[in-house]
């Protein structure tokens, strides 16, 4: 795992943590089965798993693509990097059923 993908998943854990209060977020051993997605996200009766990158161009490892087209067909599970981090967490509130106050945009 490079420092930027470390300090990316880093962040992550925390915008998961206010998204899904009380949610449990593990990290997987990437010794146990090599292209198990990075986070596991348990959150009341869902779950979700995410494969983190440093950016859009990182280079996927081995199954990794297999895991979580897999997993994301059992529950929810992407790839996720800076690039399209507000679209995949968007995504994981709609499949979670998160409710909360909306973001709404301001007119200027």
């Amino acid at each position: 795992m490079t420092a930027e993908e470390a300090r990316f998943k880093g962040g992550l854990k925390g915008k998961l943590e206010k998204l899904f209060p009380g949610a449990l977020i593990l990290e997987s051993d990437p010794d146990y089965i090599q292209g198990i997605p990075d986070l596991l996200v348990l959150w009341r009766s869902k779950w979700a798993a995410l494969e983190c990158k440093a950016d859009a161009k990182a280079r996927r490892q081995t199954n990794q693509k297999f895991y979580v087209d897999l997993m994301n067909s059992m529950s929810f599970a992407a790839f996720i990097y800076p690039e399209n981090e507000e679209r995949v967490l968007r995504d994981l509130q709609f499949a979670f059923g998160a409710t909360g106050p909306p973001r709404l945009s301001r007119r200027k």
